[in-house]
């Protein structure tokens, strides 16, 4: 049996690991235990110093997520991935070798990120400590196709409400 990847994509900030978490509670309701790889989660496990945040490492680190939710879902696992990963060779990559992909593109205004920050990433940006940061000095590639637009420009107290339409939308409700 193959697995489902539920991809959910979008800046910093806009929710996708608080909606992914949600998601991930729902399908345990539902008697599903899913993996959830975390962008961030991700990277620390797998805790390659050299692979940087630029754009050349962000496309190898993205392509090493992509292969292993490509590798647990096709032994049957349903995997959430919550990561930026904004480029348009992943998102065709895993349309192409995915068993069975849903994306989720999760947008939200820069206005709206930069106030969230929970990472303080906008804020070191605009001081001057940090750099490549996708929608500030890297221009993201959205998903042109995406299965799901969310539009997360509001409190996410709504989470709950999120997670279960991305669920409905992907065939589990």
């Amino acid at each position: 049996m193959n697995g489902k990847v539920i991809w959910l994509t979008g800046l910093s900030a806009s929710g996708k690991s608080t909606i992914a978490q949600e998601v991930q509670q729902l399908l345990k309701e539902l008697g599903i235990v899913p993996l959830l790889l975390d962008g961030d989660e991700f990277r620390e496990a797998v805790a390659d110093h050299n692979c940087g945040h630029d754009p050349k490492n962000r496309v190898i680190n993205a392509y090493r997520i992509s292969r292993f939710a490509n590798l647990a879902a096709r032994q049957g696992l349903v995997v959430i991935v919550a990561t930026m990963s904004l480029f348009h060779e992943i998102h065709n990559w895993n349309r192409k070798n995915f068993p069975d992909y849903f994306e989720v593109f999760i947008k939200a205004d820069l206005e709206i990120l930069k106030q969230r920050d929970p990472k303080g990433l906008y804020k070191n940006f605009s001081s001057g400590n940090a750099e490549n940061l996708p929608g500030m000095d890297l221009t993201p590639e959205f998903p042109l196709n995406p299965d799901l637009i969310i539009d997360n420009n509001g409190q996410l107290d709504e989470v709950g409400k999120l997670a279960g339409y991305i669920l409905s939308k992907c065939g589990f409700l």
